[in-house]
């Protein structure tokens, strides 16, 4: 008799969500590895071009479909749920003042990659403890591993309009990772679809990048274009990106579903005092040391200094200035970054600084129009009056 058969499986799967969520996880669950039904789906979308330039996406199709090719030997999917909302998202007001940087909530704190990947491996130990017959691998967003799909196999939640896991008990707002195995654990039951007639994400889409129902083109999509989009951000989407410097979360404000969804216990994710709640002008005058420095184990990091001045210079043409005062300010930072060495950077600096231009006209006539407007009204009130 193998090791395996000796097993009580059904009884190591009852300590293997014991122990996730004793190791931070809101949910564990398990799936099989057949996502052949997900082929057809994938197949369109990539044959119509909705993932950019993200062609690592299209390599690897057989593995991303077939877990055990990815890695072999894998029977079960150990899939796991981390919630991330910080304390104090301050969604709204963030949102609603132009000046202030928006950066997508899950990006506050620290990376998640490696905070999972650590639990993750915890987690496998502590079943290698329980048989040592453990073969595994984690996985957090990385390589070939359709992590929706096996979320929705896995009983997590379903792939909502808006192409993300929804849990009808938590919303959206948490990351989720992977546990290959080999071990022939009985499996979790899907969840079934609950989006029903609700468009909300859809209408919403500042960029309407979700083209129709669980599809979603990147290339429109603002987390693509600020985030992995590496050359410039095309100038039809720029004013609706506004102040979202890094990714985008309002498909998610919006989905009824996220009224459940619950604060992190999570430290980690807890947003960081120099990235939440700072004005674009303020975080667009870090140099690149200081960038490395306050993005050190976060996320943002990996789009890299360019990139973040980029998206910064965009945040900073949309801005809504209430005084001459404002644009002249924004605009002496602007030109003192002019000389920066990168092209496609440059021209964004460019475009921001004629979008401020526009505005400090505007502001102008507005003032000469309200002066004119009172002038009138002086004069009118010293005319003699004839009856």
């Amino acid at each position: 008799m193998s090791v395996i058969n000796s097993i009580d499986l059904n009884q190591l799967t009852d300590n293997i969500k014991t122990w996730g969520k004793s190791l931070g996880f809101q949910q564990v669950g398990v799936s099989d590895v057949d996502l052949s039904q997900h082929e057809k789906a994938l197949r369109n979308w990539l044959e119509n071009g909705y993932q950019g330039d993200m062609s690592f996406l299209e390599r690897n199709i057989d593995k991303r479909l077939s877990p055990s090719e990815l890695v072999p030997g894998t029977l079960r999917i150990i899939s796991v749920r981390m919630d991330y909302l910080p304390p104090d998202a301050s969604f709204a007001s963030n949102l609603k003042s132009s000046s202030t940087a928006y950066i997508s909530r899950y990006a506050l704190g620290r990376d998640y990659h490696k905070v999972i990947r650590k639990k993750l491996q915890k987690l496998a130990e502590q079943i290698q403890e329980y048989t040592q017959d453990l073969s595994f691998r984690p996985f957090v967003d990385s390589a070939p591993v359709l992590e929706h799909a096996v979320a929705e196999k896995a009983g997590i939640g379903w792939t909502g309009k808006h192409s993300l896991t929804i849990n009808k008990e938590a919303g959206s707002y948490f990351f989720l990772g992977e546990l290959f195995i080999n071990l022939p654990l009985p499996v979790d039951q899907a969840v079934e679809e609950n989006c029903g007639k609700c468009t909300a994400c859809i209408s919403i889409c500042p960029t309407q990048a979700i083209v129709e129902p669980y599809v979603v083109d990147a290339r429109k999509c603002i987390s693509y274009l600020t985030i992995e989009n590496d050359g410039a951000i095309p100038v039809i989407y720029r004013k609706a990106i506004g102040n979202r410097i890094y990714g985008c979360d309002d498909c998610q404000l919006v989905c009824p579903w996220n009224k459940y969804a619950e604060v992190t216990e999570e430290k980690d994710f807890f947003a960081r005092q120099h990235m939440h709640n700072r004005s674009l002008l303020d975080l667009f005058k870090w140099t690149e040391d200081e960038f490395l420095e306050h993005t050190e184990g976060s996320a943002i990091r990996r789009i890299g200094y360019r990139k973040w001045k980029r998206n910064i210079a965009v945040g900073l043409g949309n801005q809504i200035v209430q005084s001459v005062e404002d644009a002249e300010n924004i605009k002496s930072v602007l030109q003192n970054a002019r000389d920066f060495p990168d092209d496609m950077v440059q021209e964004h600096i460019r475009w921001a600084l004629a979008e401020i231009e526009q505005s400090e006209l505007q502001l102008g006539k507005k003032s000469v129009n309200r002066k004119t407007l009172s002038l009138a009204r002086s004069v009118e009130k010293g005319m003699p009056r004839h009856g």
